[in-house]
Order: structure tokens, then sequence, then C-alpha cells
């Protein structure tokens, strides 16, 4: 028994996806400055490693109950289940203690992270097994496997001890966003596989998909992200919109990666080579960090609503 192997379906490379978590700890920096401490930290800390351990649990299922269909993959075929150097009913066991684990420390960190962890493992259960296993069905298999952006926000918006739930504009933009990402690496893969028949063998829901469907997708969450985090904007802190321009940017040049060969959006996990994404989201990200703190008196005025002279009206 290799115990690189089971380490390895754990996918702890992929821990890197909890970067998702840092927008929801830096909005309670902004609306609860009194959470500010020692325990705020151990908090977070603990929240961090939470999500660490339930996402490798989800992943450990994910990897034994994809093990058939990864043959079909020019590269996941290779992967420690498909090619015999894991044994299954271990990897089960390896699955339910990460889990075991996750919840534990979440919940000593106080009962709203538990919970919120405790839904971020059956998300991945109804992403994975049957007879939801929602990654199988066109749209849902995205939308599913996104609504772990929004579950990654709370787990840093709950880690620091808030109390009050966050707003559902951020929520739901949130998870729109994640949709564009994630429908982004479905066509990339889509593309690179090449073949909509083993294409279909390999992931159910490509049976349904096409190259215009998916970037039919694409435009669908994209266009409710903008929305949706305008509506965030507008209520709370309306200077963010001077970030939206670098936001947009980085959002372009990931689309732009998604149409090479092989291209690299098929794993997220290995974005952090493309050195132009990196420094795009950096500014992008230090960008939105900036305007979320500052006050800029002179753009409210620009955007504020004229009211009309008396007797006057608003062309139709």
């Amino acid at each position: 028994m290799r115990v690189s192997a089971y380490i390895k379906i754990a996918r702890p490379d992929y821990w890197a996806n909890n970067v998702f978590i840092l927008p929801g700890i830096l909005l309670v920096f902004l609306y609860a400055p009194h959470l500010r401490g020692a325990a705020m930290w151990l908090g977070i800390l603990g929240g961090l490693a939470s999500a660490c351990l339930v996402a490798s649990s989800n992943y450990v299922l994910n990897e034994i109950l994809d093990a058939p269909k990864d043959a079909y993959h020019p590269e996941k075929a290779g992967r420690p289940i498909p090619s015999g150097l894991v044994r299954v009913p271990v990897a089960y066991i390896e699955w339910l203690l990460l889990a075991a684990a996750g919840f534990a420390l979440a919940f000593s960190v106080n009962d709203r992270l538990g919970c919120v962890a405790l839904f971020f493992w059956l998300a991945g259960m109804l992403y994975n097994v049957p007879p939801f296993r929602l990654k199988d069905i066109a749209y849902l298999d995205v939308l599913s496997e996104s609504v772990n952006n929004p579950i990654r926000f709370c787990i840093g918006w709950y880690s620091t001890g808030h109390d009050i739930q966050p707003p559902l504009s951020i929520i739901m933009a949130y998870w729109m966003f994640g949709a564009f990402l994630m429908a982004m690496k479905r066509y990339a893969e889509y593309r690179h596989i090449a073949d909509p028949a083993r294409a279909a063998l390999y992931r159910k829901s490509f049976g349904h998909y096409t190259e215009e469907r998916l970037l039919e997708s694409l435009c669908f969450y994209g266009a409710l992200f903008g929305m949706l985090s305008g509506i965030f904007m507008a209520r709370y802190h309306i200077e963010v919109v001077l970030a939206t321009p670098l936001v947009a940017l980085a959002m372009a040049y990931y689309m732009h990666l998604a149409f090479k060969p092989n291209s690299p959006t098929q794993h997220p996990e290995r974005l952090y080579r493309q050195r132009k994404l990196m420094l795009l989201v950096a500014l992008a990200f230090l960008s939105c960090v900036f305007f979320l703190f500052a006050d800029v008196p002179l753009f409210r005025r620009l955007i504020a609503p004229r009211e009309l002279p008396p007797g006057q009206h608003s062309s139709p």
C-alpha cells in the first residue's frame, strides 16, 4: 500500500481553491471591526483547516466514484484508483475520517461554522452520489459544483465569529462567478477531448453539451454575476464599481486561456503557473479591497441621482 497514493486522492494541491474563503473574512473586517482579536484569528485558522479537510473528503469520494469513467479521459486514466494503486475500501475509510475531523474542528470554532462545513460535505454528496449525482446533469453539474464558492465565502464569514447572515446579493454573485469559472473549465475539457462520443463516456453531461451551449451558459453566468455584484455595490459600498474594469479584464484573460489547446483552465489547481493571469487577479483583488474600504465623495456625487426642477418630467 502506497501512502502517497492515498494522500494524492485527497488532493491537497486543490486546497488552493480555499482562497475563495478570503472575501468572506474581508467583508467581516469592514462591517464588524469589533471582532478583531486573537480569538477571531484562531477561528479563521480553524475554519481554513476544516475547509481543507472537508474538501479533501469530497475529493476522495469523487476519486472513488469517478474511477470507472476516468479511464476514458486522456490524462485522468493515470489517477491512483483507476491505475490500481489504492484499495477502494480503505479509500472509503479515508473519506469518512477526513469528514469527521473537519466537522469536529468546525464545530469547535462555532455552531454556524460547523453547519456550513456539514453543508459543504452534503453538497459534495449531492454532486457525486447516485441517485442524485448532479455532476451527470447538464447545467446542474456546473451549478452544483460552483455552489462551493458561496459555501467557502460563508466559511470565511462565520469563522470570524460573526453571527449575522452575509448579504444575499454577494452570496448569489459569488455563486455565479464560480459558475462562470466552472463552465469555462467544462468548455476547455470538452474541446480538449475533441470527440463528443468519448466526451460523453467520460462525463455524462457532455452528452448534452456542445461548444455553443457551453458558451451560451458562460454569457448567462457572467451576466448574472455582474448584475448581482452591482446590487451589492449599490446597496453596501458603491466605490467598488471603480474596481470592476480590472475584474472584467481578469475574467476576459481567463477566457483567453480557455481557448488555448490543452487549456490550463482544465486544471484550476495549476493556474498559479499562469503569471499574467495571477498578476491580473492580484490587481483586481487588491483594487476591490482598496475600494471596499475607501470613500470617494467625488465619485458618489457624480453618480448621485439628480432631482428635476419643479414642473419638469423625465422623457419617456
